[in-house]
């Protein structure tokens, strides 16, 4: 009797097959999903797109009223919409006892900034080397009214991306806040930030996720 072991690719959207086959299961996935694919760097809208959705956390950068109007940063977690349906638009979580939040409520004016280098895929490059991506979103930090429907798609994605938010103590009252941009500041190669405006931003598209269902199967023949 002998065995003979065949593989079935089944490929959607492009193709790009990471690890390798362990075991023998008559039928059963091994490998189903795949990151969205990262944009040429000249294609500075959708890797603007990429970096912001592929990130969870970043700097967010809001006016001191306790320090004299002096810039204050604070490292916090965000997410621009459900994985691989983001709309570019970062929201957070926030409560009135961070300074960020009440910052923003007495002075709006704001800016979020992500680097690269914490998605792994700078290499050995430094974070300030101009080829790790780095992006600075600047506007306006609003909060968002906490029984409108942009509030819960808001706290769905952020719980989706950050499953520990949901059990922040409630006697906290954090809320959700949106950050809506004016500007945008990005660098992802020498020669200087690449021009991009906010329509560019908001309305590029990035691909959508890679799906390789890879099957194992065994074969009896006679």
């Amino acid at each position: 009797m002998k065995i003979r072991g065949f593989v079935y690719c089944s490929v959607l959207a492009s193709f790009f097959l990471l690890g390798f086959l362990q075991g023998s299961v008559h039928g059963r996935p091994l490998l189903t999903s795949l990151p969205a694919a990262r944009p040429r760097r000249g294609d500075a809208a959708p890797f603007a797109r990429w970096l912001v959705s592929q990130s969870s956390w970043g700097v967010l950068n809001t006016i001191s009223s306790e320090w004299g109007g002096a810039p204050f940063g604070n490292v916090v977690s965000f997410s621009d919409g459900l994985p691989e349906k983001g709309k570019g638009v970062p929201y957070f979580y926030l409560t009135e006892l961070d300074p960020t939040a009440s910052n923003a409520l007495k002075d709006n004016r704001s800016s979020f900034t992500i680097s690269e280098y914490n998605l792994g895929t700078c290499g050995k490059a430094d974070p300030e080397n101009p080829t790790c991506s780095k992006i600075t979103l600047v506007g306006k930090l609003k909060q968002i009214d906490g029984s409108s429907d942009e509030a819960e798609v808001a706290r769905t994605a952020l719980f989706t991306k950050h499953p520990e938010m949901k059990t922040w103590p409630k006697s906290h009252k954090f809320q959700v806040f949106k950050l809506e941009i004016e500007n945008i500041f990005m660098i992802n190669w020498y020669g200087g930030p690449k021009p991009i405006t906010v329509d560019q931003y908001l309305q590029a598209k990035i691909s959508t996720l890679l799906h390789v269902h890879v099957y194992l199967s065994i074969v009896e023949i006679p």
